[in-house]
């Protein structure tokens, strides 16, 4: 999700919620503690550089209980982050500790923000000797004229 696509959302809620992959929320008294943006500077392993960048959004736990962010509120926190540190229209990344700090891919779901599991990959897979995948083929197209050549004796076995 884009941050653009985050405000529009924001204007239609009437409460934030983050729902985690597993089905569990985020304890409805989190607080957004940065909005920030976050520049990936790296090579890949077939020696390629790139640059990846996101707008992130730490999520905190802080036992905070009658704590409720409002949809109007994020907004303004993103907005001032935008405006003071220059944020484009960039993909969300959220941060949020369970045991560990977990970095997520965001959507929404028509009710609920979803945290989305990030994937690794390799960036340069021709060149990492990394195979294509191999076609997948029906049983039922095989070339069925060989079906029956390889019978006792024949020395295909």
């Amino acid at each position: 999700m884009k941050l653009s696509e985050i405000k529009e959302v924001l204007k239609t809620v009437e409460a934030v919620n983050f729902e985690l992959p597993d089905g569990t929320f985020v304890p409805e008294y989190f607080h957004v503690t940065e909005v920030g943006l976050v520049t990936k500077n790296f090579i890949d392993c077939g020696g390629t550089v790139r640059k990846e960048t996101v707008v992130n959004f730490q999520l905190w736990d802080a036992n905070d209980y009658e704590h409720r962010l409002k949809p109007q509120k994020l907004i303004h926190i993103i907005e001032l982050s935008e405006k003071v540190l220059g944020i484009e229209d960039n993909e969300i990344e959220v941060e949020y500790q369970n045991t560990t700090i977990g970095k997520y891919d965001l959507d929404f779901n028509g009710k609920n923000f979803t945290l989305l599991n990030k994937q690794t990959a390799c960036l340069a897979q021709e060149q990492c000797g990394i195979p294509s995948d191999k076609p997948k083929v029906k049983l039922s197209q095989l070339n069925t004229d060989n079906a029956n050549s390889c019978t006792p004796g024949g020395g295909c076995c």
